[in-house]
C-alpha cells in the first residue's frame, strides 16, 4: 500500500470516509527524545473496506482534511486506547474527536477486563492475528518497509469489527450510559493541557506536609515549563526521583543542593541548579495554610484498611458476577472514600454505579451484608437484622 502524500489525495480519502456512519483511527509517533510527540503516520478505515495511511512527513501536505473529518458530527470516530492519539490531535488542531468511541473502554463494560490490548481484542473478537514485530520501530524514518505499513494498517481494519461487534453487545445489555463517565474524560480538552501549574499532582503521592507540597508545586512547575520550552522529555531536564527529593529535603544552599543522591556532582553549580534553588525558595515563599492538600493524602493513614480490603474483594465480586472491569465501577481512591465517610457525592454512590455496586458497599459496611466462599469462590450474603 502506498502512503497518502498530498493534500489532495488526502481529501479525497476523507470526503469518502465521512460518507461511512464510524471511522476507525491510530497514530503512530515519536516522543522518546521530545516532549510533544512528534506524528509520522496516520491510519484510518471505514466498514465499506476503505482503508489508507497517511504520511503527515511528506512535503507540503496540509491535514485539515483530516481535522476536519475529526470533527464530522456525522461520523463516529472509532479509536483503542485513545489518549495519546487524542492528545496529537489536540495539540495539531486545537480540537478533540466527536463523536468518538474508545474500544478498551469498552471492553471493559463488555467483560474483557482492565485495560486489555488491541492485541487481545484482535484474538477474541476478530478471530485474527497481528504481526507486532514492527510495534517499536522507527516510525519516522522513510521509507517504511511494508511490514510497517502491514502492521499499521492492521491496527485499523481489525478494529472495524471490533467497533461493531462491542457496540451491538452494548445496545444488547443497554449498558452505553456506563461509558460515558470514561469517554467524558478522554474528550475533556482539560485531560489534555499541560499546565506546568498542576505538574506537581503527579509526583505527590509521597509528600505529607504542606511545606513539602509547597516545593513540590515550584519545582515540579518549574521543569514542566523548561521542557516544553526546549520540547525535551521531562526527564532530561530532571528526573522524577531529584524533584521529590528537593520537595523533601528542600535545599536553599548551592552546597545542599549538591548533597542530594539524585543530584548529578556538579549540577549543583549550573544555570539549572540556580533555577531549581529559586523555584525552592518560591516554595518557601508560599503561605502552607493556603496549601491543599491531595485528598489521599488528607484521608490516608486511618483505621480503615481492613474495611477497604473487603470492599475490594465485593468489588471484584460483583465485577466477576456482571461480566465488567472492577476499574469501571470504581478506584481505589473510590473505595477509600468510601470507607473514610461514603458521602453522597463519593463516585460510587452516584447513577448506575450505585445500584450495581454501591448500595451492596453501604449494606456491606453498616453490617447487612456479608462475604462468603462457595466451591472456591466469592458470595455476597444478607445478613437477616433482628
Amino acid at each position: 500500500m502506498e502512503l497518502i502524500a498530498t493534500t489532495q489525495a488526502l481529501a479525497e480519502t476523507c470526503a469518502r470516509l465521512a460518507e461511512q456512519p464510524f471511522v476507525t483511527v491510530d497514530t503512530e509517533f515519536m516522543r522518546e527524545t521530545t516532549y510533544y510527540p512528534k506524528l509520522c503516520l496516520i491510519q484510518m478505515a471505514g466498514p465499506d473496506g476503505t482503508a489508507c495511511l497517511v504520511d503527515p512527513l511528506a512535503p507540503c501536505i496540509d491535514l485539515q482534511p483530516f481535522i476536519d473529518l475529526m470533527a464530522d458530527e456525522s461520523t463516529v470516530k472509532v479509536f483503542h486506547s485513545a489518549r495519546q492519539d487524542l492528545e496529537i490531535i489536540w495539540l495539531m488542531g486545537g480540537l478533540l474527536p466527536h463523536p468518538f468511541f474508545d474500544t478498551q473502554v469498552a471492553a471493559m463494560v463488555c467483560g474483557y477486563g482492565d485495560s486489555v490490548s488491541y492485541e487481545q481484542l484482535v484474538n477474541d473478537v476478530a478471530k485474527a492475528r497481528i504481526d507486532k514485530s514492527s510495534r517499536f520501530t522507527d516510525w519516522s524514518r522513510r521509507p517504511l518497509s511494508e511490514a510497517q505499513l502491514a502492521y499499521a494498517l492492521s491496527d485499523v481494519t481489525h478494529l472495524v469489527t471490533i467497533y461493531q461487534v462491542l457496540a451491538a453487545e452494548l445496545l444488547r445489555t443497554d449498558r452505553g450510559l456506563w461509558l460515558d463517565e470514561e469517554m467524558a474524560v478522554l474528550t475533556s480538552p482539560e485531560t489534555y493541557r499541560a499546565d506546568p501549574a498542576f505538574a506537581w499532582k503527579r509526583l505527590s503521592g509521597r509528600m505529607r506536609k504542606p511545606r513539602e507540597i509547597a516545593v513540590l508545586m515550584e519545582v515540579a512547575g518549574w521543569r514542566e515549563a523548561e521542557a516544553q520550552s526546549r520540547n525535551v522529555p521531562r526527564g532530561r531536564i530532571l528526573k522524577d526521583e531529584a524533584v521529590i527529593d528537593i520537595a523533601t529535603a528542600a535545599p536553599r544552599s548551592v552546597e545542599a543542593l549538591g548533597r542530594l543522591r539524585t543530584i548529578p556532582a556538579g549540577f549543583e553549580r549550573s544555570r539549572t541548579g540556580g533555577e531549581i534553588l529559586a523555584a525552592v525558595e518560591r516554595g518557601f515563599a508560599r503561605d502552607p495554610s493556603q496549601i491543599a492538600m491531595p485528598e489521599r493524602i488528607r484521608t490516608r493513614g486511618g483505621n480503615n484498611g481492613a474495611l477497604i480490603d473487603l470492599l475490594k474483594v465485593l468489588l471484584k465480586a460483583v465485577a466477576e458476577a456482571e461480566g465488567v472491569a472492577p476499574k469501571i465501577i470504581a478506584t481505589v481512591d473510590d473505595l477509600e472514600a468510601l470507607a473514610e465517610d461514603g458521602t453522597e457525592d463519593t463516585p460510587v454512590l452516584q447513577g448506575w454505579r450505585r445500584g450495581l455496586f454501591g448500595e451492596k458497599a453501604l449494606a456491606l459496611k453498616a453490617g447487612r451484608m456479608a462475604l462468603s466462599v462457595e466451591r472456591g469462590r466469592v458470595v455476597v450474603r444478607d445478613v437477616p437484622q433482628p
